[in-house]
């Protein structure tokens, strides 16, 4: 079976039901919300548009769920529902307040006077780049979509005035602030069958060209659901919330059963005249030519292309399809559109939808970086002129005017991607350029106060600082700047403020989702140092084992709406969340630094068997953009990147061979006496069989330590593993590279 065949769109799309957890899973604690918040709608690879049915529901504009911050989520409706389909949809992320869901189409067999209604989806199905549905009104509605564009093919019974009306208005979702408003737009008809139109957006134009194949039928624009006879183009200035009125186009005519209608939409940031441009690169067929079936393949080919790039051998067909469905959502967003800057001029990549930087820079992108060379080295540009056009670099960035968004959430984390870009000698930047942007971002928002204090609350973004003044140290030394180098890098071992060494743990502070506890456990650069102030190896395992739930017992999980009692309970547990929360993604190798690569197994093979699963409920929290997905892919191949210093760490690996192509070829990782998890009769894995790294050769010399580099993967090779039933003595002794070792220290306050 082809890897395309095996993704499953809809794992993720409700609430988190998976097998109850044994052993070390079920002494973790989730507190965020249990729910993988992702949509089954037709995608690109890395593509600009998406689209999916539209109910309004929490985040995505598809499903039931209303909108939640802590344990099982609250169903806004009884059953799937749609009032149309819309295009630009989030993927797996949780509250970022600007969800997109623009331009809907909505089949109907109604009067326009009940547009807005929903009605329930039946027959649903997803592949990779299509997406399919019945409406209760028996029209079946088919999507597939290219990278700037969406075809839409409806199905109609037999009806004396069927109609597709396009709306304009809509955006965002059906929640307490959600709903997204146009400041101004324009629609127009500009021939039988053809229309275009643009709406202004928190700052940002976004065009549509759109041609409906539907011979005989009228088209006329509507305005607050009524028909404007004759009028060719409708404007509107200065919208405001209490001032808005539903407005599109509608195209209406008698369907025999079986009719289908076929509906084309380019889409584009700067103007309707690219739209249609786009609209005609990609729908090559003339116009009186169906064009869905010739986008539906070339998109699955593109899937095809992409997903080849991981390539896993053995292991039961459940935890394949979860692979697979996992790299499938690690290459959704972000989303390109080149040439398609709203903000600037200039040619070039145009990336939105970073959300967020603390979402996806361990983890997605050091897998694009390693599969999508090219797409990464564009993602990177993108940002830098983010940086010179709006004065810093994102931590998110979406569809909308403003890189200052999300600043809570971190500081300077572009500085890893751009650190490990230069290190692996990835060319098509100006990276004396890049280094300028970096260093002044370093001041910017908290970075002054770190600058002046050698600290800043809240504490993590301390964390966040010195690693990021190391980064842009690592990328001054290469270009020949020793000064800058040197001072950049004594500031980058201030990371010792944060911590309190009556603890071993971060000083008290606010804490972005989360608390000390999570945030305790990053990877620094320092990481001898940081082991030491905990006081040794030794007692740095005694406290990842406490906060990984070695020898506690089973705990319950929030339901719904569970009580501030019962939140406070669980909090002081300071407890593993089982990757329920960014923080927590590189926590389980931090005991590689302290020659414990067998509890590194332990808790990732845990995670990957009982946190993981098939069906709509199949991830423990929010997909976070490809983040999540994006860890499970790293931990299946055995695998996990350190982002900002070109390494990877080795862990036993969840299949008997994988393979990823690279730039260099094809990096394979090869096992011996690896096991296959024991499937029950009901054909769900039972708990894994224990397996651990004996001894490891890379490209046929013997590896005494538990990392490789970053170029030894994409330079391609062959990783070969000894597996074996019980921990050995393989990575104890040499550990993974630190700043300094433990004698030195990292640096005083």
């Amino acid at each position: 079976m082809a890897i395309l065949d095996e993704v499953d769109p809809f794992i993720g799309t409700a609430a988190t039901r998976l097998p109850p957890a044994s052993g070390l899973a079920a002494t973790w604690w989730w507190p965020k919300p249990q729910v993988g918040n992702t949509h089954p709608g037709a995608t690109s690879p890395l593509g600009m548009v998406s689209a999916c049915a539209y109910s309004g529901a929490y985040p995505t504009g598809y499903g039931r769920y209303s909108k939640n911050i802590q344990g099982v989520p609250e169903e806004m409706f009884e059953t799937l529902q749609t009032s149309g389909f819309t295009h630009f949809q989030q993927s797996g992320t949780g509250a970022i307040r600007k969800y997109y869901n623009y331009v809907r189409v909505t089949p109907m067999v109604q009067p326009l006077d009940d547009l807005g209604e929903a009605w329930p989806l039946h027959d649903e199905t997803a592949a990779a780049g299509y997406y399919a549905a019945t409406l209760a009104t028996g029209v079946r509605c088919e999507i597939t979509v290219g990278e700037k564009v969406a075809v839409h093919r409806y199905t109609f019974p037999e009806s004396r005035s069927a109609r597709v009306v396009l709306d304009l208005s809509c955006g965002g979702l059906a929640i307490e602030h959600g709903r997204t408003v146009p400041l101004r737009a324009y629609v127009e008809s500009i021939g039988h069958g053809q229309a275009q139109g643009t709406v202004v957006l928190e700052g940002v134009p976004l065009s549509v060209h759109l041609e409906v194949h539907s011979p005989g039928w009228r088209q006329m624009l509507w305005h607050d659901r009524r028909l404007i006879e004759g009028g060719t183009r409708l404007d509107f200035d200065s919208i405001r919330q209490t001032t808005l009125r539903p407005f599109g186009l509608l195209f209406m005519g008698p369907a025999r059963a079986g009719q289908t209608v076929e509906v084309r939409l380019g889409f584009s940031l700067r103007g309707c005249d690219q739209a249609r441009e786009n609209l005609r690169r990609e729908c090559e067929c003339g116009e009186s030519e169906p064009a869905f079936d010739i986008i539906r393949a070339r998109t699955g080919a593109r899937w095809n292309d992409h997903l080849d790039r991981v390539r896993v051998d053995g292991g039961t067909p459940a935890r394949r399809q979860v692979m697979a469905t996992a790299l499938y959502h690690s290459l959704i967003k972000p989303c390109f559109g080149d040439n398609e800057s709203p903000f600037w001029p200039a040619s070039g990549p145009f990336a939105f939808d970073v959300c967020t930087m603390w979402d996806i820079y361990k983890t997605q992108i050091p897998l694009l970086m390693a599969i999508a060379p090219n797409r990464a080295t564009d993602l990177l540009e993108s940002l830098i002129r983010v940086c010179e056009e709006e004065g810093n670099f994102p931590i998110g960035y979406r569809m909308a005017r403003g890189a200052d968004r999300f600043f809570r959430q971190g500081s300077a984390l572009a500085h890893t991607a751009l650190a490990d870009a230069h290190a692996l000698g990835f060319d098509g930047l100006d990276w004396s350029w890049a280094l300028v942007h970096m260093q002044d971002d370093l001041r910017r928002l908290y970075g002054e106060d770190f600058i002046e204090h050698g600290l800043v609350h809240p504490i993590t973004h301390t964390l966040d600082l010195a690693y990021a003044h190391h980064c842009t140290a690592q990328v001054a030394r290469a270009l020949g700047d020793k000064r800058l180098a040197d001072e950049l890098e004594a500031r980058s071992r201030l990371w010792v403020n944060a911590f309190d060494p009556s603890t071993g743990l971060l000083r008290d502070s606010e804490f972005y989702e989360g608390g000390k506890w999570n945030y305790s456990f990053r990877l620094l650069h320092d990481m001898r140092a940081r082991i030491a102030l905990a006081g040794g190896d030794d007692a740095f395992v005694a406290i990842l084992d406490s906060f990984f739930g070695f020898g506690a017992g089973a705990v319950t999980q929030p339901g719904r709406s569970p009580t501030a009692a019962e939140m406070a309970t669980g909090y002081m547990l300071n407890r593993f969340e089982g990757l329920n929360n960014e923080p927590d993604m590189e926590a389980p190798w931090a005991y590689h630094y302290a020659g414990r690569p067998d509890r590194t197994a332990d808790v990732v093979h845990a995670a990957l068997t009982w946190q993981f699963g098939t069906g709509p409920g199949g991830l423990p929290g929010n997909d976070d953009s490809g983040g999540l997905s994006s860890w499970y892919v790293w931990a299946s191949l055995g695998l996990f990147p350190i982002a900002g210093q070109s390494l990877f760490l080795v862990n036993a690996p969840a299949f008997a061979r994988a393979a990823l192509r690279v730039e260099g070829g094809e990096f394979v990782i090869e096992t011996n006496g690896h096991r296959e998890s024991p499937v029950g009769a009901d054909g769900i894995e039972e708990t894994p069989p224990a397996q651990y790294v004996q001894s490891a050769t890379l490209n046929g010399v013997p590896l005494e330590t538990t990392h490789i580099s970053a170029k030894d993967v994409h330079r391609g090779g062959v990783l070969r593993l000894e597996l074996g039933p019980e921990p050995s003595p393989w990575g104890r002794s040499v550990r993974p590279p630190s700043l300094s070792d433990a004698r030195t220290g990292g640096g005083t306050a």
